[in-house]
C-alpha cells in the first residue's frame, strides 16, 4: 500500500478556497443521504486547512500572492451547510416520517430502541430537544427526522437547532484551526490507523 501523506493532502487545499468551500456543502449534504462521513470529520478537516492557510510559512503557497481559506468563511459556509443538511432532514421526517416508519431502511438504520430514546426525550424537553439532537451523535440524524415527524414547527427547529449549531459548528473549526499544529502531529504519529478506520 503506498504511504499516503494526509498533512500534504489537505495542504494541497490549504490555498483552494472554492473547492474547499463547495466540498463542505457537498459532504453535509451528502450526508444527509446516508454518506457515512460524520460530520465532525468533515468540520475538523476544514479547521486543519484554515490552520494550513494561516501559516503560509510553514505550509507556503503554490506561487505568491495564492488566495488561502479565509477563517471567517469557512466557519460561515460551515454553519450553513450544517443546518441546510438539518433542514432537508428536519422536512423529510415532515412529509415522509410515517412512511418511513414503516421501511426496511427505518428497522435497519435506526430502529425502534433508538426512536424510542429520541421520543422520551421529546417527552422530557418538548422542542428544545432538537437542541439535544445537534450535540448527541448517533441519534442526530433520526432526531432532526423525528422532529419534522412529531410536528415541531420550522421556526422552533430553525430557532433551537439554529442556536446549537451556532454554538457547536464554528467553535469546532475556529478551535481546530487554532490548534492545528498539535492534532497535525498526532495525525502525523497515528495516521496509518487513521487511514484505516476512514476506509
Amino acid at each position: 500500500m503506498p504511504d499516503i501523506d494526509i498533512v500534504q493532502f489537505f495542504a494541497e487545499y490549504a490555498y483552494q478556497p472554492m473547492w474547499v468551500y463547495s466540498f463542505i456543502v457537498l459532504f453535509m449534504t451528502a450526508s444527509s443521504f446516508g454518506l457515512p462521513v460524520p460530520e465532525e470529520l468533515t468540520l475538523v478537516s476544514a479547521g486543519l486547512v484554515a490552520f494550513m492557510a494561516a501559516n503560509p510559512s510553514i505550509y507556503p503557497p503554490p506561487y505568491p500572492g495564492a488566495e488561502g481559506v479565509n477563517l471567517f468563511v469557512l466557519s460561515v459556509v460551515c454553519f450553513f451547510s450544517v443546518l441546510g443538511s438539518d433542514i432537508f432532514i428536519y422536512f423529510i421526517g415532515k412529509f415522509f416520517g410515517q412512511r418511513l416508519l414503516k421501511t426496511k431502511f427505518f428497522h435497519k438504520n435506526i430502529g425502534h430502541d433508538r426512536f424510542d430514546k429520541i421520543n422520551k426525550l421529546f417527552n422530557k424537553y418538548s422542542y428544545w430537544a432538537c437542541g439535544l439532537f445537534r450535540f448527541t451523535p448517533g441519534i442526530r440524524f433520526p432526531g432532526h427526522l423525528s422532529c419534522g415527524l412529531m410536528g415541531v414547527s420550522i421556526w422552533q427547529f430553525l430557532l433551537i437547532d439554529g442556536l446549537a449549531a451556532l454554538i457547536s459548528v464554528p467553535t469546532q473549526v475556529i478551535l481546530v484551526a487554532s490548534y492545528g499544529e498539535i492534532i497535525l502531529d498526532k495525525i502525523k504519529e497515528i495516521k496509518i490507523f487513521l487511514l484505516g478506520a476512514i476506509l
